[in-house]
């Protein structure tokens, strides 16, 4: 078995330039939060998004696990749409395999809505509720709480969590008995429901010159092979801002990026994971 008191390689690295967090930063933070992560990112195939220069550099995002991680990672063998061989990604199962993840400068953690049980069939429904970047907190917030009402309207249980980016996620549990291709529909026609009721405001346009300065209501990573940034995953910006589940009534308090490396412990310290229901 692997052993879970690891160290960092180089620990003083700098991988946020503008914050001086280092690569020890970081994999405090994934050390920090690598319980409520892995409940939520197990068994399910990740995508690294990895910058070991810092995110002043040019990162990458890999599917393909590495040919020089270490042989207990655990591996998923995913059949690609359309033919060509198969991809083998991480599984996120344990948090010896976080940390080594976080010592290779694998910054943000993102996985599929499915598991390695059945690829086929989503666990998880996502709405990404993506504003431009003008967009006030207070409509912002108007959003999620709209759309919250519609997937409850439709049977769904909805989640929230900040992405860490410019908007927010909604999220539902899912009993794997659809296929992505009804799952996809079916959060679309939500998500047509919410721009209908609000045209000004929202759009499920796909192409950005069509938005203006509304809101879109992203259905896309209901696909097979697409992805979602996990729960507690930090993301490669400034100030080091994290992925987190919220409860509903915190919303009013918070914006996408309230959470991150410098305070995420502190919160999960004082407040059990929103999303804890939903593993």
């Amino acid at each position: 078995m692997p052993r879970h008191d690891q160290r960092p390689s180089n620990p003083d690295k700098v991988l946020y330039p503008q914050d001086s967090f280092r690569k020890q930063d970081v994999f405090d933070h994934y050390r920090s939060v690598s319980g409520p992560l892995i409940a939520h990112a197990r068994g399910k195939p990740a995508t690294l998004r990895r910058f070991p220069d810092g995110i002043d550099a040019e990162g990458f995002f890999q599917k393909e696990a590495s040919s020089h991680f270490p042989e207990w990672i655990a591996r998923a063998e995913v059949p690609q749409r359309g033919g060509g061989p198969p991809v083998h990604h991480v599984l996120v199962d344990d948090e010896a395999t976080l940390l080594h993840l976080a010592d290779q400068a694998a910054l943000e953690i993102h996985t599929a809505l499915s598991t390695v049980d059945d690829l086929e069939r989503p666990v998880l429904a996502v709405l990404d509720i993506d504003p431009p970047e003008e967009v006030e907190i207070a409509t912002l917030r108007h959003t999620v709480r709209a759309v919250c009402a519609l997937f409850t309207e439709d049977g769904l249980d909805p989640h929230v969590q900040t992405t860490g980016g410019k908007g927010f996620h909604v999220a539902a549990p899912l009993d794997g008995s659809r296929d992505f291709e009804e799952v996809r529909g079916w959060i679309r026609e939500i998500a047509d429901r919410a721009a209908r009721d609000e045209p000004d405001r929202l759009t499920t346009e796909q192409r950005k010159n069509k938005r203006g300065d509304r809101i879109f209501l992203d259905v896309n990573r209901n696909a097979y092979g697409q992805t979602m940034i996990a729960p507690y995953s930090l993301r490669a910006r400034p100030g080091a801002p994290a992925a987190t589940p919220i409860d509903l009534d915190e919303l009013g308090r918070v914006h996408p990026r309230s959470y991150g490396l410098t305070n995420l412990a502190r919160r999960l310290a004082r407040k059990p994971d929103p999303w804890s229901d939903l593993r």
